[in-house]
């Protein structure tokens, strides 16, 4: 068997061994994890990467982490928690972004990575993709829909206003409300643009919307969200989510002025009315008082007229109806006529009955001499003296009258309601004194009255105690009546002799 050279067996042995003219020792993976580390952060120790956002996710701890990639490669990219709450967008998969931090690696997976900085938009192509993703995203939740859109109020008290309190945007509104219509105005000032806007305006919205009017301040009844114009940047914190939420959320109805009337931004799809300019904004809040003054006024003429016209209509009327009505004298002279011809009637009529009756009364006066009046007394005195008076023709009836009078007072002594008494009965009254016929009615009072033959008796009905004793009231007797002694009928003398 051939021997095997010692250094060959030293090469290929199991254990590891120095060489001789190599210094070099082993390193440890952490070490050459740390030499590579520090020599990509040296070599690459600010950098600014242009891609697209893949994977995109936050972690509890507030970090964002994604992946940074391109046609051909792909980069793993890690943002720390201080620097997303400055990102004036909101990341998602799919936007061209510029991102600017530093490269390095992380040992405890092998991999290379970015710290991320700052993170742009690459472009207004990539930020108007995002602006149409959001603006679809928040469609399809129904934000953006007519039916949600309210009526603006006629005529507002008092209006809020979310904007600048510095920029030449609230004194646009000031003064065009001053020329339309001055009206309470309460100002909520508020970042337009830059880090932390969107916020203020979203809190400024909902601040107003939670008012209940019952504190010093009134709640407003409308509400506009202005700002002058600019380039998109300029406009963003008017489209981010927060602000589209809080207007659609808000319980007053909202104008959106944002920007010129070329510019648009998700708060004008989310807002009750688009204003193209603040200005306009102003002029849709409230009408103008001098055209309302004339409004006012030609109503109240409009209503004088209309009170007046159905008079003026009835006098027309009345005067055309007086024309066509004939005269009280055409009216009358038929019946003046006919009055003279009942007079001339009357004056013959009474003549010829005068005639008539002195006719008569010389007829009668004829017939009436002295010796025709002394035979008609003579004969009357004679059957004077012929009639006789009987007395039982006056008894009589008299008689039978007495009797009938008799019967009636007999029976009406027997059906007096007090002659039971007599018999041992009792008359049972309530403490009104009105008789009681049923056992039902003597059980709903309290206190009877029993009247006996000789006086009042007072019971109690179950537990009640009984009335106060009455004092004792002798029983009325009737007067008996006295019958009339029958006296003898005196003869009638007679009249005439």
């Amino acid at each position: 068997m051939a021997r095997v050279p010692s250094s060959s067996a030293d090469q290929d042995g199991l254990v590891a061994r120095e060489r001789q003219g190599d210094n070099a020792e082993p390193l440890s993976i952490t070490e050459i994890s740390a030499r590579l580390k520090r020599t990509v952060e040296d070599q690459f120790g600010y950098v600014r990467l242009r891609g697209e956002l893949s994977g995109v996710k936050r972690a509890a701890s507030g970090h964002m982490y994604c992946a940074l990639k391109d046609d051909k490669a792909v980069l793993d990219g890690v943002m720390w928690r201080g620097n997303t709450g400055r990102l004036a967008f909101a990341p998602e998969d799919g936007l061209e972004v510029i991102a600017t931090g530093k490269l390095t690696t992380y040992p405890g997976r092998s991999k290379y990575q970015v710290v991320i900085d700052s993170l742009e938009l690459a472009g207004e192509g990539a930020l108007l993709a995002l602006l149409e993703k959001t603006r679809a995203r928040l469609a399809d939740e129904g934000l953006f829909a007519p039916e949600r859109k309210r009526r603006l109020p006629f005529l507002p008290k008092t209006i809020g206003v979310v904007t600048s309190p510095t920029g030449s945007v609230i004194r646009d509104i000031l003064h065009r409300l001053a020329d339309r219509f001055p009206s309470h105005v309460i100002v909520w000032p508020v970042l337009v643009q830059g880090q932390g806007a969107a916020e203020q305006v979203a809190g400024a919205i909902r601040g107003f919307s939670a008012m209940d009017g019952t504190g010093l301040v009134a709640r407003p009844d409308i509400v506009i969200v202005a700002r002058g114009g600019g380039s998109i940047e300029d406009l963003w914190g008017f489209n981010e989510e927060t602000v589209v939420r809080a207007i659609a959320e808000c319980t007053i109805p909202v104008i959106s002025a944002v920007g010129h009337e070329t510019d648009t931004t998700l708060a004008d799809y989310a807002a009750d009315r688009r204003a193209p300019t603040p200005t306009a904004a102003a002029e849709m809040a409230v009408p103008v008082r001098a055209d309302l003054s004339a409004t006012l006024m030609d109503f109240a003429g409009r209503q004088r007229r209309a009170v007046h016209r159905p008079v003026e209509l009835g006098r027309e009327r009345l005067e055309a109806r007086i024309r066509r009505m004939p005269r009280a004298q055409t009216l009358l002279q038929p019946q003046a006529q006919r009055l003279d011809d009942l007079s001339e009637r009357l004056r013959r009529g009474l003549m010829d009955r005068a005639g008539k009756g002195r006719e008569q009364l010389a007829g009668v006066a004829a017939q009436l001499s002295p010796r025709m009046l002394t035979r008609a007394h003579e004969e009357r005195t004679r059957r004077l003296e012929r009639a006789r008076l009987i007395p039982s023709l006056v008894e009589r009836p008299l008689a039978a009258s007495r009797d009938r009078l008799d019967s009636l007072a007999r029976i009406a002594s027997q059906l007096h309601p007090e002659k039971p008494l007599e018999r041992g009965y009792a008359i049972v009254r309530d403490t009104n004194g009105k008789a009681l016929t049923g056992k039902a009615q003597a059980q709903a009072e309290r206190a009877l009255t029993l009247q006996f033959k000789d006086g009042d008796l007072g019971v109690g009905v179950g537990d009640a105690p009984p009335p106060a004793p009455d004092p004792v009231l002798a029983a009325p007797t009737k007067p008996v009546r006295k019958k009339r002694p029958t006296r003898p009928s005196p003869k009638q003398d007679d009249l005439f002799g």
